[in-house]
């Protein structure tokens, strides 16, 4: 791809040629945010700039905050991979990426940087204006991919974007007692879990059966919504918090 004009004022541009057309003209009603997973910055801009690659984001936030802008938002970016939200599986088509600069949890899950947190904020909330993206939109990686994925992770700051605009979000209940369930209990509570995580947007088997990928929808549910334990076991705190954020879902007239 050759030079183009940032969709983000703050951002330099460097073009990637990774990208497609979206599919059907399909215009990006979503924001999904990852981590980049590699020791360096400098080596995953590189990676997300390279044909070998196969993979792309529309933008790039390093350790410092410099943002930069790899495509132009118009096109179709490969950020998203194998991945289902509501239903829809073409997520790439649908939204617009954000990659920020952190190893991850191969590397032990290290705090982002808060140069990096001061620009993301102002990012995503110049997209959201300009394309009209709904708070239950902003969406984790691991959130259209839970098998898959984990980025960005649970020391990813979603409270504190929500705070400044961003995204969906109740305080979550605290961990405590009460009544559990795990992979490998079945039956008409379990079932009504999975219709709860179903209605929110996460792509389970609402059969009855705590599999394998309901404990990975719980794990991101977790990650992004009750991040103070990451176990993949539906506790009260995860199902209550999960209840409240569909109560707190916007009313469709």
């Amino acid at each position: 791809m050759s030079a183009f004009d940032p969709d983000y004022k703050n951002a330099r541009v460097r073009p990637s040629p990774n990208h497609g057309e979206r599919k059907d003209g399909r215009k990006p009603d979503m924001l999904i945010l990852h981590y980049t997973g590699m020791p360096s910055a400098s080596a995953a801009l590189d990676w997300l700039c390279t044909e070998e690659s196969q993979v792309s984001s529309h933008y790039f936030v390093d350790e410092e905050g410099v943002v930069t802008q790899l495509l132009p938002e118009s096109v179709r970016g490969w950020h998203a991979g194998q991945s289902s939200w509501k239903g829809e599986t073409d997520i790439n088509s649908a939204s617009i990426g954000i990659e920020i600069a952190n190893p991850g949890h191969p590397a032990g899950s290290p705090p982002f940087e808060e140069a990096q947190i001061e620009a993301v904020i102002p990012l995503c909330r110049d997209i959201i204006a300009r394309r009209g993206i709904p708070a239950e939109r902003v969406l984790a990686h691991s959130d259209v991919a839970p098998m898959r994925k984990q980025d960005p992770g649970e020391k990813f700051p979603w409270d504190r974007l929500h705070k400044e605009g961003i995204g969906h979000w109740v305080e979550p209940l605290p961990v405590g007692g009460g009544r559990f369930f795990q992979e490998g209990d079945a039956g008409e509570p379990v079932e009504a879990l999975q219709t709860m995580l179903a209605l929110y947007g996460y792509d389970v088997q609402v059969d009855g059966i705590f599999s394998a990928g309901t404990a990975a929808a719980i794990r991101a549910f977790q990650r992004h919504f009750r991040p103070a334990r990451v176990d993949g076991i539906a506790d009260a705190s995860t199902i209550g918090t999960l209840h409240q954020l569909l109560t707190a879902l916007p009313t469709v007239a």
